[in-house]
């Protein structure tokens, strides 16, 4: 099991969650940020304060946003540029912001409503 970051952090992005995770496990795309579901703990420290309640424990994502619990796995599946999949490099701080995202978040219209 692990925690999913769904569509309210997409162009957000507010990263309190990155600094209150302990394992270093919340990774930044271009437009939203990912829980890697094997480095996750499962401690929960991220979903408490996140602003626009964008985490769930897997098994409380909500039916409408089921789908980014697929993006936050394939997420790191991801081959860019003809570079090998980002697969579990141990810790979001060794790859800073990535220049990709899931298919699912990159097809979004822009997501206003956040300032």
């Amino acid at each position: 099991m692990t925690y999913v970051i769904a569509l309210p952090c997409v162009d957000l992005k507010d990263k309190a969650c990155i600094d209150e995770c302990p394992v270093d496990c919340i990774y930044e795309g271009e437009r939203s940020l990912y829980i890697h579901p094997d480095e996750c703990v499962d401690c929960g420290a991220c979903e408490p304060v996140c602003p626009v309640e964008a985490i769930y424990y897997e098994d409380d994502l909500p039916d409408e946003w089921a789908d980014y619990y697929k993006a936050n796995v394939e997420f790191f599946e991801i081959s860019v540029d003809g570079r090998a999949p980002l697969g579990s490099p141990g810790g979001a701080a060794r790859t800073g912001g990535l220049p990709y995202d899931h298919p699912i978040v990159a097809a979004l219209a822009p997501q206003g409503g956040h300032e």
